[in-house]
């Protein structure tokens, strides 16, 4: 009688049969511990997906002294940019065999700290933190070690792995967009006091610079979270002042940007004909929204992939951990009708 090929319980030999291959070979392209010829490697997988076959997971970390799972931390996954984000990284950790407990901070230092020293109620093998709110001493007294990879807009120098775009040339990138489009008044809603510490501030006042326009103080809207209530707020201010209105404005995030687009809608200001928006992390909502919005598009896929690939080389390791290293990933300027009219629609 035939064996059934697809049984309720597939095993290692039963891939080796097919593959002409020994259980050796298969379990080497299963791990990906050696190289093997790409035409056995085809072979064995082939194999895999004709009997079934999925590998015991648990058996193989306990096996390597390991959990097989990763900690991802980010402010608040209701935030539709981490959120897109935490989706990346599922996926790519999916990829590896690994699963990826979400864990929230709400934007509080001490929660960052307490993630960094890996207090969870499960053991991980490694942390992909968005830091928000650390300082370079909480990363230099840290304890924990945990492999560890930092995203966000902060740099710690070499305290930690670090990944990330280049804030300060995506943001000088998206006011000369605005620059393109005759605009000359140009408003950053959500910058800084602090210049050191915001790339998108720098990159925002890099390109007035380079235009020859003088930064204006009283068009530099700080704001006290991340939010589109916030974004609202400041730019009604703004309107209701004496201070002569911008004619562009650039959003430190899409979620503040939405906020913006509100308050100037409410106040009868035409997007883009009177004021042009540009915001900044490509969220979904920045494709639904009417006029639709400008933004700059980080390329979060790749950006989960090297957070992966550098905790995977830390988690690996046998000789010592790396020095760490500070990486950035593309991004791009998605031009739509908050600053420019596209197909003859997109005013507010």
């Amino acid at each position: 009688m035939a064996q059934d090929r697809r049984s309720p319980q597939p095993r290692l030999t039963d891939v080796a049969e097919i593959a002409g291959v020994s259980m050796k070979t298969v379990s080497n392209v299963i791990n990906g511990n050696v190289r093997v010829a790409e035409s056995t490697r085809e072979r064995v997988l082939a194999a895999v997906q004709t009997v079934g076959y999925r590998p015991n997971l648990s058996a193989r970390n306990l096996a390597r002294g390991r959990s097989g799972v990763i900690a991802l931390v980010v402010p608040r996954l209701e935030m539709p940019y981490f959120a897109a984000l935490a989706g990346r990284v599922i996926d790519h950790a999916e990829a590896r065999g690994w699963f990826v407990l979400i864990h929230e901070t709400g934007w509080d230092r001490a929660a960052e700290r307490a993630a960094l020293e890996a207090q969870f109620p499960q053991r991980i093998d490694g942390l992909i933190v968005s830091a928000q709110q650390l300082q370079l001493s909480d990363l230099q007294e840290r304890t924990a070690t945990t492999p560890l990879v930092l995203l966000g807009e902060r740099t710690f120098g070499d305290a930690a792995h670090h990944v990330a775009i280049d804030n300060a040339a995506a943001a000088q990138l998206a006011v000369e967009h605005l620059i393109a489009q005759g605009r000359r008044r140009i408003a950053m809603v959500g910058s800084s006091e602090n210049i050191g510490d915001d790339p998108r501030m720098r990159g925002y006042l890099q390109a007035l610079e380079a235009a020859g326009l003088a930064a204006d103080p009283e068009l530099m809207l700080p704001i006290r979270e991340n939010s589109g209530e916030e974004g609202e707020l400041v730019v009604r201010t703004l309107l209701e002042s004496q201070v002569e209105p911008p004619d562009g404005i650039f959003a430190a995030t899409d979620w503040v940007a939405l906020g913006v687009m509100r308050a100037l809608h409410l106040h009868g200001v035409h997007v883009p004909d009177e004021v042009a928006l540009v915001g900044f992390d490509d969220i979904p909502y920045a494709r639904a929204v009417t006029p639709s919005l400008t933004t700059i598009a980080p390329d979060r896929s790749a950006l989960a992939e090297l957070a992966l690939r550098m905790l995977e080389a830390q988690i690996n390791a046998t000789g010592g951990l790396a020095d760490p290293v500070d990486e950035t990933v593309p991004f791009e300027l998605v031009v739509r009708e908050s600053t420019t009219q596209i197909g003859g629609a997109g005013t507010s």
